[in-house]
């Protein structure tokens, strides 16, 4: 524990009128490759450092962020006298007891200790194992790693030091043809762990054979289906459609979500637990403190298919009269800690996946997925593959589809849950520009009945 800054930091904070003032301090350092077809478009690495000051004063918040500490107390000074330029009523916090503590990760294949150029030998191999495959118009390939120490402290007292590594991997191919284009793409995120994205040649390949295997294959007719999801795109799922009606900001400036989103409110059947959680170890949105020094949970947010929680702020936890989970986040010193989800997924059931497709008689197996939005309790996603499914079997490939329709009613037509949960750490989460997050999502394969997919 550096004692030299945490005394700085807290001298920093003596003397000023203010209900809270806390000050993070970030250092970090990042690689990247990118590709664009068969060129590299982009290579380098990167370190950076900076803070930032958040005060609540005269009931409102200021916030100053630096990229020096030289004048820390005049920075403090003045996010006290941006609060009270703001003003308002009152805000409480929930109570945090203080805390002290100095949290490392350990990985046992550090990507800050690989050379840049190994990582580039690896992506090199995989974007030629994207093109070994004839009829390829385009890929990309993307990867990223990075390692963050952060230092938190309060005028309540906490000082807690964090160290988080986080790596992404981004294979995507496109197919096109008489006008028409087709794709298939893959990612993987790590926690910190270079050799999980080490050895996947097949996966490289796969991706471009899929996407010309997409090219011929025939389209669905839109329509109501049943629906097998399996764990990745059920875990999008979950986390866009669900996930973000359960973070509490949403929920108490908005007077219409307060009516949708009430405590005790049955929204599935008794096999329906939905779990948010950065106390579940080892995931991309693992941590053990958040960003206003709260210790991580594992919160339920649906249990036996009953709304029983939300994603809070020690703000929005004060507002609703419940209790703190750990969900204030700040992508960078930039900007001020908002309510993020962290690792979000559907707890396993008791059936198999294959007991689930097998009692389908005409239906559609949909998995991995290209994007999505979602609009109050509207939902549209689009999958990265599907399938279809006669009497119990998974038969050929057809084209990618869109499933579509309300969260509410979807999620009581969900009549089946898996045991085979798994977790998604591709990608990131966005809000409130605060983008990309590292996040996780996942499920097990989840059986919907009457979803509308959108076809020809």
């Amino acid at each position: 524990m550096d004692n030299n800054l945490r005394d700085r930091i807290s001298e920093a904070m003596k003397g000023h009128e203010a209900q809270y003032i806390e000050v993070r301090v970030d250092s970090s350092e990042s690689a990247y490759i990118r590709y664009r077809g068969r060129e590299l478009e982009e290579v380098g690495r990167s370190s950076s450092g900076g803070g930032c000051v958040r005060a609540l004063a005269g009931g409102g918040w200021g916030f100053v962020s630096f990229n020096s500490l030289d004048g820390l107390k005049d920075k403090v000074k003045a996010a006290v006298r941006n609060a009270r330029l703001v003003g308002g009523e009152p805000i409480k916090l929930a109570p945090v007891e203080p805390k002290v503590d100095s949290v490392k990760r350990a990985v046992k294949k550090d990507p800050t200790s690989i050379p840049l150029e190994t990582k580039k030998r690896l992506m090199d191999e995989y974007v030629s194992e994207i093109w070994s495959v004839p009829g390829i118009s385009t890929s990309t390939v993307g990867y990223g790693d990075g390692k963050l120490r952060r230092v938190f402290a309060n005028s309540e007292g906490s000082y807690i030091e964090q160290e988080k590594t986080d790596i992404t991997l981004r294979l995507n191919a496109v197919v096109r043809k008489d006008g028409d284009v087709q794709q298939s793409g893959q990612s993987i995120g790590s926690p910190g762990e270079y050799s999980e994205i080490e050895g996947l040649h097949k996966e490289a390949r796969g991706v471009a054979q899929r996407a010309v295997e997409l090219m011929a294959a025939p389209q669905v007719k839109g329509g109501e289906y049943t629906v097998i999801i399996e764990p990745i795109l059920a875990g999008v799922f979950i986390h866009e459609a669900f996930g973000h009606l359960s973070e509490a900001d949403h929920v108490y400036e908005d007077p219409k979500m307060r009516e949708i989103m009430v405590l005790g409110r049955k929204f599935g059947g008794k096999h329906l637990n939905v779990v948010d959680g950065a106390g579940v170890p080892g995931l991309r949105g693992s941590y053990a403190y958040d960003d206003e020094g709260v210790p991580s949970t594992k919160s339920y947010l649906l249990r036996e298919g009953v709304l029983v929680g939300r994603l809070h702020s020690r703000e929005t936890a004060a507002k609703l009269g419940e209790g703190v989970t750990g969900n204030a986040r700040a992508i960078g010193s930039s900007f001020p800690p908002i309510v993020r989800m962290t690792n979000t997924y559907i707890e396993g059931g008791e059936a198999t996946a294959e007991e689930l497709i097998s009692e389908v008689k005409d239906g559609l197996y949909v998995s991995n997925w290209y994007g999505g939005m979602t609009s109050m309790e509207q939902f549209t996603f689009s999958a990265g593959e599907a399938f279809k499914i006669r009497n119990g079997k998974v038969e050929e490939l057809v084209r990618p589809v869109m499933l579509t329709g309300n969260l509410f009613t979807t999620l009581e037509s969900l009549d089946a849950v898996a045991n085979d949960l798994s977790m998604n750490q591709g990608g990131g989460c966005g809000k409130g520009g605060q983008s990309p997050l590292a996040v996780s999502n996942g499920s097990p394969h989840i059986r919907i009945q009457r979803c509308l997919i959108g076809g020809r």
